[in-house]
């Protein structure tokens, strides 16, 4: 009975077991380690500029090489030539792909294979992987597979290097994809690896059904989804869709609209250009400077967002919602924490603000020459009050209902009434106080240093997937 060939792209501490937090850098040294050492074995493939050059398909002999780790292995490279803004389409049955770019005009290959030493079937495991490349009328297509159904463990790695301006399409069936920086469109996935790029000068979607997901900066657009791992990037000019399952989501910009999504990890932009919809089934959410629209919503954890200017709706079943500067209609409400908002002058808003919590403090802080109406109530006054600062002419009243529970209402127009502030709590107490303006910045500062420090941190880790050569430049970033 023939049994299906048990593949291993890479060491067998995959990326799935990483720690949280370890974006991938781990699973690219275990990368870098299967890379180390290449030897070439030549495929028969044509010098540079013949006819048969044009197409090349490999079933390599085994080299008699036995690593340290017990293993034979197989070498085996081509090359085919290219010319900037071309094609790279590679379709792999599964293995590690690392794609490099330097100034050529050729796309040249190296594919290493290894098998554990001890299995009977080794040799035959190695000749059983068949790679194939050939130009197409926009670039050049290539793939690996294994031609028949065997039983063992085989590790595969392919590296590649295209030139610099070039689109690439690379799926595998398991394993971590790598790819330096590029100025073309990008297309990658995996079932079950981490992605790391470089930056790319263009437009990306990357998919992976079981990894990290780790990006430089993008010019473009950027579509990510991972199954269960971190989405880490840097600066993103165009829109943006980052998914996780669960993982955390972590930006440092996006100039466009994005929609941010983990179901159970935390979200962290530091700048939003566009459009904000953020979404985590159990994170928190924290955003630096808003430019647009921005909704957020969580199920388990706080919402703060240092500056707001554009319209929001904000909310979370159990966790705190802290907004630094309001300088827009803001709709917010929590189940179980409080909010807090410092309301900026002037205002740019024409609509009205609504801020409501079930179980926790509403503190505002309102300029003193800040036109508005206030309207505010608690449900269960018992235990819990309306403090008014006595700069704000706010007329107070008691509501005792038959069921015993006792109603306070706040109303009041400051500076001639403005825009409606709409205040609700049901088992907290409601605050209205004169802003310091000295203060709010000295606050507005520290919440941005504090996020500033967590970019600093996602673009050193972003670093330090960089080979040294490449380090002091993003260093200076």
């Amino acid at each position: 009975m023939r049994t299906r060939l048990r593949r291993f792209p890479f060491s067998e501490s995959s990326s799935r077991e990483l720690p949280a937090g370890s974006h991938g850098v781990l699973g690219q040294i275990l990368l870098a380690t299967l890379s180390m050492g290449l030897s070439v074995a030549g495929l028969g493939i044509a010098a540079p500029g013949s006819a048969a050059q044009t197409s090349s398909t490999t079933k390599p002999e085994p080299t008699s090489a036995i690593t340290s780790a017990s293993r034979v292995s197989s070498d085996f490279s081509g090359a085919l030539p290219a010319r900037d803004g071309e094609h790279l389409h590679l379709v792999t049955d599964l293995g590690s792909v690392v794609i490099h770019t330097a100034s050529t005009e050729k796309v040249s290959y190296r594919v290493h294979l290894e098998a554990d030493a001890a299995q009977k079937n080794a040799q035959e495991l190695l000749k059983n992987f068949a790679f194939h490349a050939h130009r197409t009328p926009n670039g050049v297509f290539m793939k690996g597979r294994s031609v028949e159904e065997a039983s063992g463990r085989l590790w595969v790695t392919v590296e590649i290097s295209v030139p610099k301006t070039f689109e690439v399409d690379a799926s595998t069936g398991g394993g971590n994809i790598q790819v330096d920086d590029i100025a073309g469109r990008l297309d990658l996935s995996t079932a079950g690896g981490d992605i790391t790029t470089g930056n790319i000068d263009g437009s990306a979607r990357l998919e992976t059904n079981g990894g990290h997901i780790t990006v430089k900066n993008v010019t473009g657009d950027l579509i990510s989804n991972t199954g269960g791992g971190h989405i880490t990037t840097g600066t993103i000019g165009g829109n943006a869709s980052l998914r996780t399952s669960g993982g955390h989501i972590r930006a440092s910009s996006i100039g466009g609209a994005a929609h941010l999504f983990t179901a159970g990890g935390n979200v962290a932009l530091e700048h939003s250009g566009g459009e904000l919809f953020a979404e985590t089934s159990g994170g928190q959410i924290e955003v630096g400077e808003a430019s647009g629209l921005v909704q957020a919503k969580t199920g388990g954890g706080g919402i703060r967002v240092v500056r707001v200017s554009g319209p929001s709706d904000l909310h979370t079943v159990g966790g705190n919602i802290y907004l630094t500067q309001v300088d827009s209609a803001v709709k917010a409400s929590t189940s179980a924490g409080g909010i807090t908002a410092w309301f900026v002058m002037p205002t740019r808003h024409g609509e009205n603000c609504e801020l409501e919590s079930s179980e926790g403090d509403i503190v505002v802080y309102l300029p003193r020459q800040l036109p508005a109406t206030i309207d505010a109530q608690i449900q269960m006054a018992d235990e819990h009050h309306v403090i008014v600062d006595p700069a704000f002419p706010i007329k107070v009243s008691y509501d005792d209902q038959s069921n015993g529970l006792r109603t306070i209402r706040a109303e009041g127009s400051l500076n001639g009434g403005g825009e409606l502030l709409r205040l609700r709590a049901i088992g907290g107490n409601i605050r209205l106080v004169v802003s310091d303006a000295s203060k709010q910045m000295q606050i507005y500062n520290q919440q941005m240093e504090l996020l500033e420090q967590k970019m600093k941190e996602l673009r050193l880790q972003l670093r330090n997937l960089l080979p040294p050569s490449e380090r002091n430049g993003m260093a200076k970033q």
